[in-house]
């Protein structure tokens, strides 16, 4: 196993597999050719052909398309093709989260490979012994990744919040950390990847933020997310990430991102470049 692993197995979408989801004239997402067929009972809503999924042109506005996905969303549930709503709206935009086109369901976005947004944080202490990084694990009980491990806060950014604000509530939520000690959080850059998962695709942005800490900070969850915190010396972060599958996949990516920043994958490795670029691929869907 290697760091290129866990960026590959995140970009492993087969466009061929897909129809694009046009709304206003513009791709917005991506619809498995499967679930396409599953679209066709709703043709009040939906136009589906062999080339695209679109909507039908009275939905013109963002909250017409917002309630009619809303209606399609619950009748899926209803019928068992979705197992769950999250109850947590993502803003569907072919550009970005201030152009949305409609709203989705964070459980349901996948299903119509639209965008989505996410900001974690990799939580870290300097210390005699060199860098150390903070490196949560997930409860058993989660719906997703249950056991994984994960950054210190890593949370999905939902419609209606603004970064600063998401930051503060996922850092609290998550790890305890109150909101003047949150907002020192460094905004670092971004990684992006094109997952196909089960559901759909996810062409997924991940904003990455550097938070350093004191030595006698000790995290603690607020909602039930992470079961445990260790904070771990960073050449222990590394051997985890490169060697093994511990670490919940996208969560990979984010230390990668920081392993880079922080000279511990010097220029002098021939994996520099070669990460750094595929760290953050254009998505293979144009947004335009």
């Amino acid at each position: 196993m290697s760091y290129f692993d866990h960026i590959r197995a995140c970009n492993n979408f087969n466009p061929s597999a897909f129809l694009p989801f046009v709304v206003d004239g513009v791709i917005v997402g991506q619809v498995k050719r499967d679930f396409s067929l599953l679209l066709r009972g709703w043709l009040d809503i939906f136009v589906v052909t062999d080339n695209a999924v679109g909507l039908v042109t009275k939905l013109n506005t963002f909250d017409l398309r917002s309630e009619a996905i809303a209606e399609v969303l619950s009748e899926l549930v209803d019928k068992g093709v979705l197992t769950h709503l999250q109850g947590e709206q993502y803003v569907a935009t072919a550009t970005t989260r201030e152009r949305g086109l409609f709203l989705i369901d964070r459980a349901a976005a996948p299903y119509f490979g639209v965008r989505a947004f996410g900001q974690h944080i990799n939580g870290f202490v300097r210390s005699e012994q060199g860098i150390k990084l903070w490196v949560a694990k997930r409860s058993a009980d989660r719906r997703n990744f249950p056991g994984k491990l994960d950054n210190l806060v890593a949370g999905g950014l939902p419609c209606g919040i603004s970064l600063q604000d998401n930051l503060k509530k996922e850092c609290w939520e998550e790890a305890g950390i109150p909101p003047e000690l949150a907002i020192s959080a460094l905004p670092v850059g971004a990684v992006t990847y094109n997952a196909e998962i089960a559901q759909g695709y996810k062409p997924d942005t991940l904003y990455c933020y550097d938070l350093e800490l004191s030595p006698d900070f000790q995290p603690r969850c607020t909602d039930g997310e992470v079961e445990a915190f260790s904070l771990w010396p960073v050449e222990q972060v590394m051997d985890t990430v490169r060697d093994t599958a511990e670490f919940k996949l996208n969560c990979n990516l984010v230390i990668i991102d920081f392993l880079l920043r922080h000279g511990f994958i010097g220029p002098e490795d021939e994996s520099y470049i070669p990460l750094l670029q595929e760290l953050r691929p254009p998505f293979s869907v144009r947004y335009c």
